[in-house]
């Protein structure tokens, strides 16, 4: 048997290549967008890809899977409750996939979503109880899969099932299971999802908190309370990923002249500056949206961005135009025309306008002098309600990032803003969101909520 696990920055997603390298086939479970990499890896150990397997229908990111099976004519599984509308073969609990010496049996595991499934890993050469557990987005490391990105209303409902399966599937492996999840740290899909990528059913049984709650309206109250925003544009990821992700085919740098852009900017087309956030500060083109190329673009670009938006990039390096092509079309924004081929230099020699400064970085400190200053910032705490009340900003206006989109327009734009959220990094989102818009004076609380607690400030609860 052969298991190799591939994992995403950022986003925190885990997929997997597993096979029977004496029969010579291999499945992926849970593909990334990107799915050069498993073709790959099978060819190297001499597998052929038969089997596409989804453990439900993500809403955190768009798959990988009809990419990799127009590349390797393998066919797509997922359970029968995902009501998919791609060309697949559908799964319940108990069935059995074999590839080779290698079963994969097939457990209803429902309470992230309604078709969430779990893959029992058998190696039969070896023994015939399971010796590994597919997870997807229902066991973690340190957590279990929050109930509500297919919807609020439904959340109560799930996370029943939820404990139902955590206590009538998982409770009744065997210690020595390992337990290899859809997610690691990073992730929005739990509420505090481990950094490790594995674990045993022992280890989880004796400490992962959700397997400490036993009675089932218990869980719900603590499945459904303290969760964290949910991911932008999930309810749209989780709509292609039903429908079928669009193959994108192969991912090529495609510069674009001045003109070319120009003319794509005239119609609709948006300014993505993935450069760092010195090289933007110091000149960038006006009205373009600045977020680094790093590994949280992928969370990052929801909150500024509307999702149909053409895009033309401006990048550091061109050589990184595959993976921000690759970490936008994780989250359903495939719509890149190419990147900026010509210099600013160039750009200013044709009369063309740049500008600088940005938001601005500051200090707990500097934030707390300039409160009490005139003209004072109105500070905006983009976190959670729940996080809000747990202790924020005195006199500080809640706008939950999931929310900043909708609502930037309640701001005066001639106003000082200053965001802060639990670490800075939620904040720096909504302040790149204000930038594009064209406030005049943007601040980003460096370290957010935390820092301000370290530097012993007052926090205001309610």
């Amino acid at each position: 048997m052969y298991l190799e696990q591939f994992f995403i920055e950022g986003l925190g997603c885990a997929s997997y290549l597993v096979g029977c390298e004496g029969a010579g086939v291999a499945a992926v479970v849970d593909p990334d967008r990107d799915v050069q990499k498993y073709v790959d890896a099978a060819e190297q150990r001499g597998m052929r890809i038969t089997h596409i397997i989804e453990t439900h229908l993500h809403a955190d990111h768009v798959s990988g899977n009809t990419e990799l099976a127009a590349r390797t004519g393998a066919v797509i599984y997922v359970h029968e409750a995902a009501q998919a509308e791609f060309p697949h073969e559908t799964v319940k609990g108990n069935d059995v996939l074999k590839l080779g010496n290698v079963e994969l049996r097939v457990r209803f595991t429902p309470g992230h979503t309604p078709e969430s499934i779990t893959l029992l890993v058998v190696d039969t050469t070896r023994a015939t109880e399971p010796w590994m557990a597919l997870t997807g987005d229902t066991l973690f490391v340190g957590d279990a899969g929050r109930p509500d990105l297919v919807g609020i209303e439904a959340a109560r409902d799930l996370a029943g099932h939820m404990h139902d399966t955590l206590h009538n599937e998982y409770l009744t492996l065997d210690d020595g299971v390992m337990i290899l999840p859809g997610h690691g740290a990073g992730s929005l899909c739990g509420k505090s999802i481990g950094s490790v990528l594995s674990t045993t059913m022992g280890f989880e049984r004796k400490h992962n908190p959700a397997l400490q709650v036993h009675g089932r309206e218990a869980y719900i109250s603590f499945a459904t309370s303290g969760l964290p925003e949910q991911p932008g544009n999930h309810k749209r990821i989780k709509q292609i990923n039903r429908h079928g992700p669009r193959p994108l085919g192969e991912v090529k740098p495609h510069p674009l002249s001045i003109q070319e852009s120009v003319a794509q900017f005239r119609m609709g087309a948006a300014l993505l500056d993935t450069r760092s956030k010195a090289d933007f500060k110091a000149r960038h083109i006006p009205g373009a949206v600045h977020l680094e190329a790093d590994a949280q673009l992928s969370n990052r670009v929801g909150f500024v961005l509307p999702p149909d938006v053409p895009i033309i990039l401006m990048l550091a390096d061109p050589n990184d135009y595959q993976q921000v092509v690759y970490s936008l079309a994780r989250v359903g924004y495939d719509k890149v025309i190419g990147y900026l081929g010509e210099s600013l230099a160039t750009w200013e020699a044709l009369g063309l306008p740049t500008t600088a400064g940005d938001i601005r970085d500051i200090q707990p400190l500097e934030l707390q002098s300039l409160l009490e200053s005139e003209p004072s910032p109105i500070v905006i705490d983009v976190r959670e309600s729940w996080e809000f009340a747990s202790g924020h900003v005195p006199g500080a206006k809640l706008i939950s990032l999931g929310e900043f989109s909708k609502r930037y327009s309640e701001l005066d734009p001639h106003q000082p803003i200053a965001l802060i959220c639990a670490s800075g990094s939620r904040s720096q989102s909504a302040a790149a969101l204000l930038g594009q818009k064209g406030f005049e004076t943007v601040y980003n609380v460096v370290g957010g909520t935390y820092n301000w607690m370290q530097y012993g400030l007052p926090l205001e609860r309610n």
